[in-house]
């Protein structure tokens, strides 16, 4: 099936009971999440549709598309008008048994999988062949040991994939670095933690961009992550922030979602935020009590865990950003580390900017 790779999952069903049957529920509703394309398997015997239009709405309302799958046609032979007239998606018979229609099924996911869900490239779409690309990849104790994060790891596959150049070094060797080349990078990618000191060394013509802000874009929306960064200046002591991760780790000293970026939030809010700490798939159905989420690069996730994610945030009109774009907007270098992707959010500035200065004046005054 030419759509990459596909993980199927079963899951547990949306009719349990019970106490036990209520935490099935959940997972199940935690799954669509992730889902990209849905099969509704159907029995040719049973047309009561109840549970299966639960199943519709769920699906309907996460804009997931669907495919009804009819089984046991070995068993039984059916009549698709009674399923055709009750949903409105398309329909397919098969028997799993006897592997009749599997290839037809197989051709309708291919051309019902929303195949431009990701994009096709991390930084490839904004470099030519040939590009010399710095990356810089901090190696302190949050690093793991004897290997590069996986954000790092797919810049360079990426890099390498659409024939450019990729020269890796730590922050503390940048300036020698850039001083050994006989011509300036074509872009530079940092860790967020050091925007701070790699701005300074790279020239305001070279493009500098962060690998949370690359994430940010592959697998979420760039424009609605950097109209959320304008939210952090409108925070005030007391207001509650949700800081997500889409993964489970053991915490380090100095910990950039614990530590590092609560410190920042609290400096620019002037005072104690009350911070939440989500990570996995712990994410609050209700958003509302939360002036700000900060979310972390989602190199864990799919695209469409993701972008449920920030969809719910626009719905519940709760501000949404990520780390690197946080680190940016507090430094002042958002606009800069961001403005390669244009002219995709080139809709974004002018709001953005507007925000940025009413925001400043109103502490100057």
């Amino acid at each position: 099936m030419p759509i990459g790779p596909v993980v199927f999952i079963d899951t547990a069903g949306l009719d349990d009971t019970g106490d036990l049957g209520e935490l099935r529920i959940k997972k199940t509703l935690e799954v669509m999440d992730k889902t990209d394309i849905a099969l509704m398997v159907f029995s040719p015997s049973n047309l009561d549709f109840t549970l299966e239009q639960n199943w519709w709405r769920e699906l309907a309302a996460r804009k997931i598309p669907i495919i009804g799958v009819v089984n046991k046609i070995d068993e039984e032979d059916v009549d698709m008008g009674d399923f055709e007239k009750e949903f409105d998606f398309p329909f397919i018979k098969v028997s799993a048994k006897e592997r009749t229609n599997i290839g037809k099924l197989k051709e309708m996911i291919h051309l019902n999988a929303p195949m431009d869900f990701e994009l096709s490239a991390l930084v490839g779409d904004i470099i030519n062949p040939k590009s010399l690309v710095v990356l810089v990849t901090p190696q302190d104790i949050q690093a793991p040991k004897n290997r590069l994060i996986l954000p790092q790891v797919q810049s360079i596959r990426d890099i390498l994939d659409h024939n450019s150049l990729a020269l890796v070094t730590k922050d503390t060797e940048l300036r020698d670095m850039l001083c050994s080349l006989n011509k300036k990078p074509d872009l530079v990618i940092t860790d967020s933690q050091v925007f701070h000191i790699v701005s300074e060394i790279v020239p305001e013509d070279v493009p500098l961009t962060s690998f949370s802000i690359i994430m940010s874009r592959y697998k979420g929306e760039l424009g609605t992550l950097i109209k959320g960064a304008g939210a952090i200046d409108e925070l005030k002591p007391g207001d509650r922030v949700l800081i997500a991760e889409a993964c489970t780790h053991h915490p380090l000293e100095n910990d950039i979602g614990r530590q590092k970026l609560p410190s920042l939030l609290e400096s620019k809010a002037g005072g104690k935020l009350k911070i939440e700490i989500k990570a996995g798939a712990d994410f609050p159905e209700d958003l509302t009590p939360y002036k700000l989420i900060l979310h972390c690069g989602a190199c864990m996730f799919n695209r469409k865990q993701m972008m449920t994610r920030i969809i719910r945030a626009v719905e519940q009109k709760v501000p949404i950003t990520n780390y690197g774009m946080a680190f940016a907007h507090v430094q002042g270098i958002l606009e800069r580390t961001t403005r390669m992707f244009e002219p995709r959010n080139s809709n974004v500035f002018p709001r953005y900017n507007k925000q940025k200065r009413h925001s400043e004046r109103s502490e100057e005054s």
